[in-house]
């Protein structure tokens, strides 16, 4: 199969990993990556079998801890984090109070990574919620989901669509200003990612829900409170206050008649198993003509 064009990186690094730091500071994991946990979370019944190990991906962010354990208690969850602040923050996560000694030792059974530590091929779930959107390279993302699982273990993922804040890219452009965050990935070019990264029979879907807020200041807070901009082609420097004016500005004037300020996201959902490797192929054997002719049976005159 041939693979992908190269894309250049959507995203920068080091702006990436100071949002995620911000985030490890916060008391709360964002309002909307716990809403869709819980949704991922509906669709998991559907799955015949339990896994017996799972992994949690960006765990902190990505809220799906309670969400999942509902749904499958008996499973022995790990984490896997981005950033040695997160990674300190899931570990401080599970340490139950003293008294609580039935459940030190169900936490103290879940081990927690950096992402580049994660163990290959031991978790037959790998657990994903709104994280790939923030991947400074999706393919490797990809690649590293598909090392952490066993075979015939799945991915359960989310991520962002393209209509996600289309009223604020609207708004933007109308000011002539560059795009407020880097492009999304389409849902069915995400299902061609996941077969180039080995993964077979993706299942992907999508909702739209559209969220609102009472005013500019807090649309753009709780924004802050979902990442902020990671893109390579950011604004290099601070805004200045008149720039932070004219923004709000623009968004009251968007208000609808009861004063509330709508944005669009679109969900995507993605689930895929990792196969068997298939058998190689033998070696391409060459036979010389001579030799051809010498097994032929010889005629007698």
């Amino acid at each position: 199969m041939p693979d992908l064009p190269a894309e250049p990186p959507a995203n920068d690094a080091v702006a990436l990993t100071h949002v995620l730091d911000r985030l490890a500071q916060a008391a709360t994991p964002p309002w909307l990556h716990q809403e869709v946990a819980r949704r991922m979370a509906e669709r998991l019944p559907v799955i015949l079998q339990a896994p017996d190990r799972w992994l949690d991906w960006w765990g902190f962010t990505g809220a799906g801890a309670a969400a999942v354990r509902d749904v499958w208690p008996q499973s022995q969850r790990s984490v896997a984090e981005p950033t040695p602040a997160l990674l300190q923050r899931s570990r401080a996560a599970l340490q139950a109070p003293w008294w609580a000694w039935g459940q030190r030792r169900q936490d103290a059974a879940q081990p927690v990574w950096l992402t580049s530590e994660v163990p290959a091929g031991q978790a037959q779930m790998l657990w994903a919620n709104l994280t790939l959107h923030a991947s400074t390279d999706p393919a490797a993302t990809l690649a590293a989901w598909h090392r952490a699982l066993s075979v015939d273990g799945f991915v359960m993922f989310s991520s962002f669509g393209p209509d996600t804040l289309r009223e604020l890219r609207a708004l933007y452009a109308e000011m002539g200003w560059p795009d407020p965050h880097p492009p999304f990935i389409d849902m069915h070019d995400l299902g061609d990612m996941l077969v180039h990264g080995g993964f077979a029979d993706p299942v992907m879907d999508q909702e739209t829900i559209v969220l609102t807020w009472s005013s500019p200041q807090a649309l753009l807070a709780e924004l802050r409170g979902l990442g902020g901009h990671l893109g390579v082609d950011r604004h290099a420097g601070l805004r200045t206050p008149r720039w932070h004016d004219r923004l709000q500005q623009a968004l009251a004037r968007r208000a609808d008649a009861q004063g509330r300020i709508g944005m669009t996201f679109e969900l995507v959902y993605g689930h895929a198993y990792k196969p068997a490797p298939r058998p190689a192929r033998g070696e391409l054997a060459t036979v010389s003509l001579d030799a051809l002719r010498a097994k032929l049976p010889k005629h007698q005159a």
